[in-house]
């Protein structure tokens, strides 16, 4: 698109890319012009190369579908700003995607207004990002975009499955949702093999393949996909247990901690029960520490021993030299 179309045009583009399907009538009322306007205007994106196709219905509309080649995005300032931030934090995160999403940053920086580029950098020179990388595994972003394809379009797919013990066997689910947590992605599926809802880790999955057989979507138990998902991770057995009687509310804690919503359960209105356990000693003294309560607990050896070397070694730290 070159720069001396008309605003409208490109405001018109900008309509289009915002939403599934407008009506004639909508378009017109948002642009000001009458329904004839839109059409000369509809059809002169389409000289240009933009595959808007019309749609049936009461009074048609219009929608912008996918074509051989992405049309160049129009975005207002807030929506330029906002893309190039997340970009730039996006970048290293997931494994493969470095140098696309650098090299996608710098396609849209290069066409910033300079007073655009301006506020960008100054985001850029004073933000920093933590990287928790005990708490983080990067994902194949190959995979993360092949699994919400078959989300998406309802395609059945097998693969190989790692447990957390070890072992590996062939999967073959109807995926539905996709859920990050705790830098961790899972997929909920339904495993056709043990016709049972079934979430999985995604760096776990190997050998992806679609099958090309599309089902008919089912509902979720609950109807919530993460709720779901954060229940049966909070319910999945770990290494070491440990469980927290705290004398403070149970929506105070759990604004307190990182601990799983469902991991949090009230006895009273002053008291709440935290279950801490985990596969890792340090992140149980974690959770622990941030109760910022009193508490008892009841835990494994190994917990309450780490606990007390852990409580050892803060003493001596703040202990006069």
């Amino acid at each position: 698109m070159t720069t001396d179309l008309p605003a409208r045009m490109l405001r018109l583009l900008s309509l289009l890319q915002t939403r599934r399907e407008w009506s004639g009538t909508e378009l017109s009322e948002r642009l000001g012009v009458t329904g004839r306007t839109v059409r000369r205007d509809i059809d002169r994106l389409r000289e240009l190369g933009y595959p808007v196709e019309g749609t049936t219905g009461h009074a048609g509309g219009y929608r912008l579908a996918s074509g051989t080649a992405m049309p160049p995005l129009i975005l207002d300032d807030d929506e330029a700003t906002a893309t190039a931030v997340a970009l730039r934090t996006a970048a290293g995160h997931l494994t493969g995607m470095e140098e696309t999403t650098l090299r996608a940053l710098a396609k849209l920086e290069q066409v910033l207004p300079a007073r655009l580029r301006t506020q960008v950098a100054a985001v850029h020179q004073t933000t920093a990002t933590i990287g928790w990388e005990t708490r983080t595994v990067r994902i194949d972003a190959k995979l993360l975009a092949a699994l919400a394809a078959a989300c998406r379009d309802h395609e059945s797919v097998t693969f190989d499955y790692t447990t957390r013990h070890g072992t590996s066997a062939s999967r073959r689910v109807e995926p539905h949702h996709l859920v990050a947590s705790g830098g961790l992605w899972y997929l909920l599926a339904h495993d056709t093999g043990r016709d049972d809802w079934r979430i999985y880790r995604l760096d776990r999955i190997g050998h992806l393949t679609p099958n090309r057989s599309h089902f008919a979507p089912r509902a979720v138990p609950g109807d919530d996909p993460a709720a779901y998902v954060a229940g049966k991770i909070a319910a999945a057995p770990t290494r070491y247990r440990a469980v927290a009687t705290v004398q403070a509310p149970a929506d105070t804690v759990r604004r307190r901690t990182w601990a799983l919503a469902d991991r949090v359960q009230p006895l009273d209105a002053d008291t709440c029960a935290v279950d801490c356990s985990g596969d890792r000693l340090p992140g149980i003294a974690q959770i622990l520490a941030a109760l910022d309560s009193d508490y008892t607990l009841d835990a494994d050896p190994q917990v309450t021993a780490y606990l007390r070397q852990a409580a050892e070694r803060l003493h001596q730290a703040a202990s006069p030299r």
